[in-house]
């Protein structure tokens, strides 16, 4: 949770000084939109970056869950067999 929160002020804190930047800096108008853009590449590429990060970390997580629920469910199977083979026992049925 910590590296969302982390994440999404990181990317204020971009768009904050990008902000600030045109604000404060005498520039002409082909300058500031110079900048602007290459803002906007800056942070395309950011987001695409963070995006797969996110991605990969997904897919690990899928894996983990998958993995242990399959694992849970083979122990229940197994459990269910025993207890079905116990009743067979204690009833005397084959």
């Amino acid at each position: 949770m910590a590296n969302r929160t982390g994440a999404k002020w990181g990317i204020l804190g971009v768009i904050a000084g990008a902000i600030a930047g045109l604000l404060f800096a005498p520039k002409s108008g082909k300058e500031t939109r110079e900048d602007i853009k290459e803002g906007a590449v800056k942070t395309k590429r950011e987001a695409g970056k963070k995006y797969n990060q996110a991605k990969v970390e997904v897919s690990k997580q899928t894996r983990r869950a998958k993995s242990t629920a399959k694992r849970y469910a083979n122990k229940t199977k197994r459990a269910a067999k025993r207890a079905a083979a116990d009743v067979k026992d204690e009833f005397g049925q084959t």
